[in-house]
């Protein structure tokens, strides 16, 4: 087995409301920063954890965003996957 870090970005899905980002984007511009169009506010996820390989990481990371981790409906997720480098033993 391998040690892993998956990192899981998790946003709104284009075209529906996002009234976190919407309230950023409002608060920006009344702090004088003007010219931006957008906010999208999602969450990040770092996990770490134990794979016979990379795919078989991201597979079960995939499970884990369809079970709890982002809702099907209303969310995208990305999912970006590194080995860890083994940890010495003492």
């Amino acid at each position: 087995m391998s040690r892993f870090k998956v990192e899981v970005r998790v946003t709104p899905r284009p075209g529906l409301l996002d009234p976190q980002g919407k309230a950023v984007q409002h608060a920006l511009d009344s702090l004088g920063y003007e010219g931006v169009d957008s906010v999208r506010v999602g969450k990040l996820l770092v996990l770490e954890l134990e794979a016979d390989d990379a795919a078989a990481a991201r597979a079960r990371t995939e499970e884990m965003c369809r079970k709890l981790l982002a809702n099907p409906v209303t969310e995208d997720f990305l999912i970006e996957v590194s080995e860890l480098a083994p940890v010495e033993a003492e």
